[in-house]
């Protein structure tokens, strides 16, 4: 079983960010992948990187083709990205995949991926950490549940944004690197992160997901699929999609509403669907300071 990381020549931050992993520790070159070197971790044999000549978000079943081809199982996915936003902000961000509604930029159509709660939740706290270390000037944030590629295994991505000059910064892309290698060793898999964690799904506010963030930064918690409240609005969260959302959350403990981003209606009736699974509502109040 292996962790896989996954770079894009197609995306200038991945390379970058790739390159500063490289640096970070001791790595050797033991196959080729799509005509470019694939690298095994010296210290931990079961990190790989491999890099790929398209788009990440199009290039579905990766984790079946790294098997076909370089006879490597994956159990874990992490793609390091570039992040692009209509206004530039400068941003760090992670998040889990799949598509809500409509697969407009890859993935399959109403089918999300299963999400990695607990090392998600692990390297926010960490890029936070780095980048007040560092001064960096980027926010730092999860993004919501959103494009592709379709992949069979937990898959999350790790980016840096939001605009070309940020791609090709070093130091916003060495924190990225380093972010990964300090959670790396530490923790390979989802099981291997601390028990008492409790790992739930986050429903409301907008795309950068910001009260989850700050909740996940303060509180003993993971948080895995996250719903936006335009999502819901565009009416792509019907209970087949809460029943999927819930499946691919492992271990999920309860859910969490942005409450002042929903109205009361709305968290009636997701109360009550959830309730029905016996997946309490958790507030801020109950859960543990860090």
């Amino acid at each position: 079983m292996t962790v896989l990381i996954i770079s894009s020549n197609f995306d200038p931050a991945s390379v970058n960010i790739k390159n500063h992993l490289l640096k970070q520790t001791n790595w050797e070159e033991i196959n080729s992948f799509n005509q470019n070197s694939v690298y095994q971790n010296k210290e931990l044999k079961n990190i790989i990187i491999i890099t790929i000549n398209d788009r990440k978000i199009t290039h579905e079943n990766l984790e079946k083709e790294v098997k076909d081809k370089l006879g490597i199982n994956p159990k874990q996915a992490i793609f390091i990205s570039r992040h692009t936003s209509k206004t530039g902000e400068p941003t760090l961000t992670v998040h889990p995949i799949g598509n809500y509604g409509t697969a407009e930029f890859g993935g399959k159509n109403k089918t999300l991926v299963k999400s990695s709660p607990k090392i998600m939740t692990n390297l926010l706290r960490i890029l936070n950490q780095k980048a007040i270390q560092e001064k960096l000037y980027h926010r730092i944030c999860f993004e919501v549940t959103h494009h592709g590629p379709y992949m069979n295994i937990p898959t999350l991505f790790i980016e840096v944004g939001s605009n070309k000059e940020e791609w090709v910064k070093n130091k916003p892309a060495e924190v990225v690197a380093k972010s990964l290698v300090e959670h790396l060793k530490e923790y390979l898999y989802e099981e291997d992160m601390p028990k008492d964690t409790p790992v739930i799904l986050g429903i409301g506010g907008g795309h950068y997901a910001p009260r989850f963030t700050d909740v996940a930064l303060e509180k003993n918690v993971a948080f895995g699929h996250m719903i936006p409240k335009y999502q819901i609005e565009e009416g792509n969260i019907d209970d087949a999609m809460l029943e999927q959302a819930v499946e691919k959350t492992p271990n999920i403990k309860g859910v969490y509403f942005h409450r002042k981003s929903l109205k009361k209606s709305q968290i009636r009736e997701y109360k009550q669907w959830f309730d029905q699974k016996d997946i309490p509502m958790i507030s801020s109040k109950e859960l543990v300071d860090l």
